[in-house]
Order: structure tokens, then sequence, then C-alpha cells
């Protein structure tokens, strides 16, 4: 008896092909290289990339990282070695490591951002990713994910400046999160991602002081999955462009809610810090849950807790 034909796990989004549909998420992953010794980045979707700024940043003070229940708070504050020496030190092993690249991208001006997506999609990157939603800078990113024309008018800027597709990356803090999403389609994104982390804070009850040098930061983790899917699946009702969820998914189950919701993909990205295994094995799972469900293809798994 022959056997059955293997499942097509991949999934081409604004004309790119990926593997399949787990990519790590900015942010956790690093550049890559972290993560190289553990896994083999090639047998990814694809690797979104740490977010890169037009000079370099030290980011936020000390402390930055905090647990919390299910979760951990972050204040990172964009902290990357800047542009050029992106491009110069990091970008040349991503594009050798045979997995597609999505370069995340964040300024404090529209400007600045158009120069930086210009400038990687011209050194070989797949797409670009709009940062307009991290809740631990001072300037830029959430000044333009909680505005709709914002959005809107920097998408359709960097548009102009780049030559590859561009993703943009939505804030959970706001009131709509439809709104932000139709803002970013109507700038000309060519698929959106979400969510971005949720704006929360710890304090240490020995000192009285928070325990974040920024005071507040970002929250990811399981703990913040339902609030993720919620909101996923109120975009994906609403817009046409692919959708790529993210927010809490640590095992393939988890992918496959997003998924089910509507997401074209997903992106891993806190569970990596607790096993810098957790992506392969959730692309493992989604393989064998098709597998023994007689699911064929991947896209047959989108949507079906639409309406």
């Amino acid at each position: 008896m022959a056997a059955a034909p293997k499942a097509v796990t991949s999934v081409t989004i604004a004309g790119i092909t990926f593997r399949n549909v787990v990519i790590a998420a900015s942010g956790t992953f690093g550049y890559g290289r972290e993560f190289a010794g553990f896994i083999d980045l090639s047998a990814l979707g694809g690797v979104c990339t740490k977010a890169v700024t037009l000079e370099p940043r030290e980011g936020n003070p000390p402390p930055r990282v905090a647990e919390t229940p299910s979760g951990i708070l972050n204040s990172i504050g964009l902290q990357n070695p800047g542009l050029e020496a992106f491009i110069r030190d990091e970008l040349p092993f991503l594009l050798r490591s045979g997995t597609k690249v999505i370069a995340n991208v964040a300024g404090r001006s529209a400007e600045e951002y158009a120069a930086v997506a210009g400038a990687l999609g011209g050194a070989g990157v797949d797409a670009v990713e709009l940062n307009v939603s991290c809740p631990n800078v001072s300037e830029g990113c959430m000044a333009f994910g909680t505005s709709p024309k914002a959005t809107e008018r920097l998408t359709r800027e960097v548009k102009e400046a780049c030559a590859v597709p561009v993703f943009v990356k939505l804030s959970p803090n706001v009131s709509d999160i439809a709104e932000m999403a139709l803002a970013a389609e109507a700038g000309g994104a060519d698929a959106i991602t979400m969510v971005n982390t949720l704006l929360g804070m710890a304090v240490d009850i020995k000192t009285g002081r928070p325990v974040l040098g920024n005071v507040t930061g970002g929250l990811s983790g399981p703990c913040i999955k339902p609030v993720a899917l919620r909101m996923v699946y109120e975009v994906c009702m609403k817009v046409g462009v692919p959708v790529i969820g993210m927010g809490g998914i640590a095992g393939y189950e988890d992918a496959l809610e997003f998924l089910m919701v509507g997401a074209r993909a997903v992106m891993v990205g806190t569970a990596g810090l607790c096993d810098p295994y957790a992506h392969i094995k959730c692309v493992e799972g989604l393989e064998r849950y098709m597998g023994s469900n007689g699911i064929g293809d991947v896209g047959e798994l989108v949507g079906l807790a639409l309406p």
C-alpha cells in the first residue's frame, strides 16, 4: 500500500512562501544566532528579527524583565546595534540560514521608518515588519500604533520606500484593534501581525518600588493568549489582507486556535525563552495533528472558527 502523501504545511503570504506556518517572533529570538545552536533555522517558516532602528540604541535601564504568573514583563526598550551594524554583522548569517527573514523596523519618525525599511528591503530581507506597537519606548512606535490616521500614513510612506512586502504589527493597547487593522490595510499593508505585548507593571512589596527600571513593560506569555486570540478573531472578520497571529503560543494546540480564528500563520515568542525547542515542537505537533486527522493542507484549518 502506498504511503499517504505528506501534509502540506507551507503557506504563501504576500507572495512569500514560508516552509511552514511557524515563525519566530521578534524580540525573543534575537537575530537567530542565539537559537542556531539548538535548532535548524531552516526548519522554521521564518525568523522575525529583533527591532532594527536607524541609529544604535542602548535600551531602557535595568531591571528589564520580571516574571509574572504564566508570563513575563519586559522593558528592553528596543536595544539594538543600529541599521548599519545589523546589515554588516547580523543579516548575512540570517540570509545563509535557509529560512525566510522578516526584519522588524522601528523609528522615531515616519522618515526613520521609511529609511530603515528601504535599506533593509534592498539588503535582501524577505519582508519588513513595522513595529508600531512597542509599549516600552518614549517616542515612535505606540505614537503611531494608537492612531488610525498615523498608522495609515506611516504604512503608506514605508510602502513607497520599500521594495519588499510590508507587515504591520499591531498593539493590543487600543480600544478598537479592528479599526487599527483597517487603517494599516488602507495604507497598503501586505499583511498584519498581531498582537504585541500588553502594557503592565509589577511592584516589589519589599521595597514598595516598581520592579522594572522603566516602571511599566510589555506583558507576554500564555496569560495573554485569550486576549490575543479574541483580537485576531475580530480582525480576521474585518480585513482582506493575511493576518499572522501571536500572543501566548506555547504549543501546537495554541497555534491551531489562532489558525482556526483566521490567522494564516503564527509567531512563537516568549515560549522560546522557556524552551529553545518550542518553535520546532510546534511545527512537529502541527504535522502530527494534520496526519492524525487526515488534513492534507494547513490551509484547511484556517478560519474554521469564523462565522
